[in-house]
């Protein structure tokens, strides 16, 4: 069964746009969990409105997840919760810090990757070169000498962690720009394959799975409406 439900106060509803944005890496990790989730798309002005009025929204934004009976707001927030409760935030403090120091480069390259189809057209070329040289020159070196000096399968402790799963998004959505970007970077091709063929991210990354294809000139102005 994929997206088996573990979750038995019930589904998990996220709120946001029918895009990816800030809400992808949640999709992802609840995925990879094996969480079954429901999706309440925002597709007015109206729709935003209605979750502020109704206080839902702490601090006026989306993302926000209801699990377990709260409303939480802040990716980071509710990456960690997710994290936590399904054993994907590591065994002690140490891994912890750890995995939040990798996640934090993936989510800053990611952001990057985010803003990217809102920039002017003239401006698109250079942003993604851009892009692509901080992914080759920062960020991917960074998870390459990891998998290199300790030799094991997975960045922290020797086991799936959010750091992975957070790598694996940012690397897919890296190549959507530049196929070719992991050419200088055999362990992380070699992560790339084994992340994804772990059963319930290759269910996550099949045709049909609640994951959002790249954002297209559509997609934008959809999301644009809640706005104007």
């Amino acid at each position: 069964q994929p997206f088996q439900l573990l979750n038995m106060a019930g589904k998990p509803k996220l709120h946001y746009f029918k895009t990816r944005g800030r809400m992808e890496t949640i999709r992802w990790l609840l995925a990879a969990a094996g969480v079954e989730f429901e999706e309440q798309y925002i597709q007015s002005k109206a729709d935003l409105e209605k979750l502020k009025k109704d206080g839902f929204l702490l601090f006026q934004q989306v993302p926000m997840v209801e699990i377990d009976g709260m409303k939480l707001v802040q990716t980071r927030a509710i990456l960690n919760y997710i994290a936590e409760k399904y054993n994907l935030g590591g065994k002690d403090i140490k891994q912890r810090a750890l995995i939040d120091m990798y996640c934090e480069g993936t989510m800053d390259l990611n952001e990057m990757i985010i803003h990217l189809p809102f920039k002017p057209a003239d401006q698109k070329e250079k942003e993604t070169a851009a892009i692509i040289e901080k992914a080759t020159e920062r960020y991917f070196p960074v998870y390459e000498k990891v998998l290199k000096d300790h030799g094991q399968d997975f960045l922290v402790g020797n086991q799936l962690s959010r750091a992975d799963i957070q790598l694996l998004e940012a690397i897919l959505a890296t190549e959507e720009l530049k196929a070719d970007v992991l050419s200088k970077f055999p362990l992380l091709k070699a992560l790339k394959t084994r992340i994804s063929n772990i059963p319930n991210i290759k269910t996550f990354l099949q045709p049909g799975s609640p994951r959002k294809s790249p954002p297209d000139e559509k997609m934008i102005a959809e999301a644009m409406k809640a706005f104007q």
